[in-house]
């Protein structure tokens, strides 16, 4: 059995993050000692690395609770868990095309040859929109 302390230190996963992934349903609450102690089984364990390593790839809370409920029936088809991962993918693929987007425009703005902040392009790059050189 592992205290908070220990389960934090074997998953990296922050004790206050432990105690809320409790209070949003995501692992069970542990048992306790005489002493009112959580105390943690290697069920707990692998529950915190699953979540751990979903929350590291950038899953949503919604999205690792209803893949910890489809891993409750290994007999189920992964069509589910398929869609859940491409969905997620998807909107990466999104995030990365705006992420461009974004990084071409300030290597543009911050090409700034002016001596002075009266003549920087950075700010008035920022203070007019319209120089942008396309949506960001």
């Amino acid at each position: 059995m592992l205290t908070i302390g220990q389960l934090s230190r074997r998953t990296g996963v922050k004790v206050p993050t432990i105690r809320w992934y409790e209070l949003a349903g995501l692992i069970d609450e542990p048992g306790r000692t005489e002493g009112n102690q959580r105390r943690y089984g290697g069920a707990d364990l692998e529950r915190l690395a699953f979540i751990r390593h979903a929350r590291d790839l950038g899953l949503g809370i919604e999205a690792i609770r209803e893949l910890i409920e489809l891993g409750a029936h290994p007999e189920r088809p992964c069509a589910d868990a398929d869609r859940i991962a491409k969905s997620h993918l998807k909107n990466v693929r999104e995030r990365i095309a705006r992420l461009r987007k974004l990084e071409k425009e300030l290597a543009r703005i911050s090409a700034c040859h002016g001596d002075t902040i009266g003549e920087c392009h950075v700010l008035s790059a920022l203070a007019d929109h319209d120089q942008c050189a396309g949506e960001h």
